[in-house]
């Protein structure tokens, strides 16, 4: 799964209707070109690929007040909203993912209602477990890389980060359940998007020819 397709159809979504450089600004507000593959030219490919899928709907827009000019809005289509959805819980259960994955997940869990991230957050852990039991079987963190010799730390590696995961995850259920955050329905939301004019202090500065539009 790609990181690049959760993020986009969620930053979309976080304005209602956003043009492409409203876009890259949020994500280059959140870091994201440093975590993730979410760099101008992937953000804006992005947008005109789900828009050809159905995922968004694109609006040509008039010349702006300021003289500059059209630029085409994205907004979310049913479909766009329901797969939008659907990645993001896909993203909070799977064990298996690049981390860039959970990261964006991680972006916007709010969207949904705090037991429902809870029960994900509790699948994820599961899964985890689940790999961790199956590849125990054959081979024992605690003896070391065994007849494998170096080759053995590949399987060390994974299980330590699985232990590590697991135990994140569920420190995170906890600070969840004891009411961090403003999840789906309880109230006014978190707003992760850089304000209207404000300069963005994490601009890569790279420039784009869809930033002209």
């Amino acid at each position: 799964m790609s990181a690049i397709r959760l993020l986009v159809l969620g930053a979309v979504r976080q304005h209602g209707r956003a043009h492409g450089y409203q876009v890259r600004s949020d994500l280059e507000f959140w870091g994201a070109h440093e975590w993730s593959a979410a760099r101008p030219g992937s953000i804006y490919h992005a947008l005109k690929q789900m828009a050809k899928q159905g995922l968004l709907y694109a609006h040509d827009t008039g010349p702006s007040t300021a003289g500059g000019p059209p630029r085409t809005e994205y907004e979310l289509t049913a479909e766009g909203a329901g797969a939008y959805l659907a990645l993001l819980r896909d993203s909070l259960t799977g064990h298996d993912q690049k981390p860039d994955v959970l990261a964006a997940a991680l972006g916007f869990m709010v969207d949904l209602p705090r037991a429902e991230v809870l029960d994900l957050l509790a699948e994820r852990v599961r899964r985890i477990e689940a790999w961790r039991t199956s590849v125990t079987e054959h081979y024992t963190p605690e003896e070391g890389p065994g007849p494998l010799g170096h080759i053995g730390e590949i399987m060390h590696f994974w299980v330590h980060s699985a232990d590590a995961g697991a135990e994140w995850t569920r420190g995170l259920v906890a600070r969840i359940e004891s009411g961090a955050y403003v999840f789906a329905g309880e109230g006014e939301p978190f707003v992760g998007v850089l304000p209207e004019g404000r300069p963005n202090p994490y601009a890569t500065g790279e420039h784009h020819p869809d930033d002209d539009r």
